[in-house]
């Protein structure tokens, strides 16, 4: 009977996970997060409800697993690339844009010094007696809403949300390394701090031996089929440091956390990080924040006035400890931008459970503190993301264009360079004093700079290295070959080269650098103009050419061909999904990161891109 009645409580907890979704798609409740959703109908159908669940050996472990895959996928989603963005100078009579690290790196200290101030008074009011776990889980920020609220609303690649995202990245690092600290410190003596430098340099060591191997000819024939040698790997380094975690007297999840950090360190493609998004929003994650509405009970809470008192105040202190520090960002926008981003920065959730449920397994608070501090949590991933959709003007979210840069002036990169000026990419041509005599009258018509050569340190001083596009086309192929490889190592994401030897082609596709040939791209469309004039038509033709498009607007993910909006105005020719590639039809299905090849009016395309493309 007990057999039984494990898998009737599992059976229960994993079909409403599956219908909570589906529900708020239903009723248009797109403004709950799903994972707020998840808890909510925990409470219904655990303690707080019709107590129907019961949490046994079977949800324990599947929780547990949730928890850990949901520490893994947030240190995963950390894209260390925004640190080496900068601030921009805009045009003649606008402001200057911040950096956005030192802006994100300004805020997050204030947070940290705010909420370290309001721990001491709840510590002085009696409503805690722990001071630093009281700071930790005022100043954590919820990467799982920030990232789904700046994408919604087109700001992943505007200045003011690319600090909001470094803020809740920093917030993530930090606190996640503060709570191994405050476990560490607090948990008795079977925990030595010195043993977590054991635990980082054990994952740094993994991290070079997986960058060594990562792009191994010999393990690309395992990456696809019923072996797929990623995912694989993915797994074995979770479990590894999940283990050393506990070995060292650490908490499992900080293992997890880790794990994912040096995935994303990694760089992945796109088709594994979809994979293990699958994997752990579609089956454990779920189940885990189910069972975290099931074992709360908020008629306890409700029971204690000292804990009712605490609720708005806790409110009350989260909301401080974000506006306040984002006031900083008053130099540079509007007030309603600011307080539009504080509180965005307030919601919070699963750092919170995390550090709640560590500080009551430890004693340091009651399971009723424990389940307030989630419920708080709750409330605040609720509100904040509506008010700050409320707040932010409009004009904070219009589209910067994808910068490009030229290296080398020649008679190809320029009249390229010309042609992108009127849409959505501002292109920047690089080229050496040398040049410059030959050039004198594109001055005027070009957006050029002059450097004394084309070095790295050269580069990296004119800020070359932070456009979304670096295309190399200098006279030597070893000097794009080398540049190239040397820009991709930078964390630049696009770097296409001129390379018309065969072998560095080969050595350059193979770390991911895109490659040009033009002696073999004029041989081929020689060879297409007289076996099939009409298709190389279509690919020259301004009005009727092809165009590549890359889906990043979640608003468009798992939307049907059919129900597409934009149908009457373009055709979609082809749709490359990782190494998949898809003939669409009515039923096709699209998904983030799909590169879709369509054909239609450049006015249009245009327009398409600006909706689709921009969330990068």
């Amino acid at each position: 009977m007990e057999h039984g009645a494990s898998v009737t409580s599992l059976l229960i907890v994993v079909v409403v996970a599956f219908l909570t979704p589906i529900l708020l798609h239903r009723f248009k409740l797109n403004f709950i997060p799903v994972v707020v959703a998840e808890i909510i109908v925990g409470l219904i159908i655990g303690k707080s409800g019709f107590d129907i669940v019961h949490e046994d050996m079977w949800l324990e472990t599947l929780s547990t697993l949730g928890f850990i895959f949901l520490m893994f996928l947030s240190g995963l989603e950390i894209d260390f690339s925004a640190f080496k963005k900068s601030g921009n100078k805009d045009k003649k009579g606008s402001k200057k844009e911040p950096n956005t690290f030192f802006a994100a790196s300004i805020v997050f200290i204030g947070i940290f010094i705010v909420s370290l101030v309001l721990s001491y008074l709840f510590v002085l009011a009696g409503f805690i007696e722990n001071a630093f776990l009281m700071t930790l889980i005022i100043s954590t920020i919820s990467l799982g809403v920030v990232v789904p609220t700046l994408k919604e609303g087109n700001l992943m690649k505007t200045n003011i949300g690319q600090i909001i995202l470094l803020v809740a990245v920093i917030a993530d690092l930090v606190t996640m390394i503060l709570l191994a600290v405050f476990v560490s410190l607090y948990g008795g003596g079977d925990s030595n701090t010195w043993l977590l430098l054991v635990l980082f340099a054990v994952g740094v060591g993994l991290f070079f031996v997986a960058k060594r191997f990562k792009n191994n000819k010999i393990l690309e024939p395992l990456s696809t089929g019923t072996i797929q040698i990623g995912t694989r790997g993915v797994f074995t380094l979770i479990i590894v440091l999940v283990g050393l975690s506990e070995t060292v007297g650490a908490e499992n999840i900080l293992g997890a956390f880790l794990a994912g950090v040096l995935v994303s360190l990694l760089s992945p493609n796109q088709e594994l990080v979809h994979k293990l998004d699958s994997f752990g929003y579609g089956f454990l994650i779920p189940i885990f924040f189910v069972m975290v509405g099931v074992g709360l009970n908020i008629w306890e809470l409700f029971s204690d006035p000292k804990l009712i008192i605490l609720i708005p105040l806790l409110l009350i202190a989260l909301l401080l400890s974000k506006i306040i520090p984002a006031l900083f960002l008053k130099k540079w926008y509007d007030f309603k931008t600011v307080m539009a981003s504080g509180f965005i920065l307030t919601s919070t959730l699963s750092l919170v459970i995390a550090a709640a449920t560590i500080g009551e397994r430890m004693d340091v608070i009651t399971n009723e503190m424990s389940g307030m501090l989630i419920l708080v949590a709750v409330i605040t991933c609720i509100f904040t993301p509506i008010v700050f959709k409320k707040l932010l003007p409009k004009e904070s979210v219009q589209v910067k264009k994808l910068k490009i840069a030229f290296i080398g002036a020649n008679q190809l990169t320029m009249p390229v360079s010309r042609q992108l000026e009127d849409s959505l990419y501002e292109p920047t041509i690089y080229h050496t004093k040398q040049e410059k005599a030959t050039y004198k009258i594109a001055d005027s018509l070009f957006n050029i700079v002059e450097i004394p050569d084309f070095e790295l340190e050269t580069l990296e001083k004119e800020n070359v290295l932070h456009s979304d596009i670096i295309v190399v086309s200098t006279g030597s192929d070893e000097i794009n070959a080398q540049l190239a490889l040397a820009c991709k190592e930078k964390g630049v994401e696009r770097v296409i080269a001129r390379i018309e030897t065969q072998d560095l082609e080969e050595d350059l596709k193979a770390q991911d650098v895109e490659v040009f040939s033009i002696f073999l791209s004029t041989k081929a469309l020689l060879r297409a103009l007289i076996e099939t004039p009409s298709v190389l038509n279509i690919l020259t033709n301004q009005e009727t050419a092809l165009y590549e498009i890359q889906l990043m607007n979640v608003q468009y993910e798992g939307m049907t061909l059919r129900k597409f909006p934009f149908t009457g105005d373009v055709i979609f020719v082809r749709i490359f999904r990782g190494k998949e590639t898809i003939v669409p039809h009515g039923d096709t299905e699209l998904h983030l990161h799909d590169r879709l090849i369509v054909t239609g009016s450049k006015e249009y395309v245009e327009e398409l891109k600006r909706e689709l493309e921009f969330l990068m």
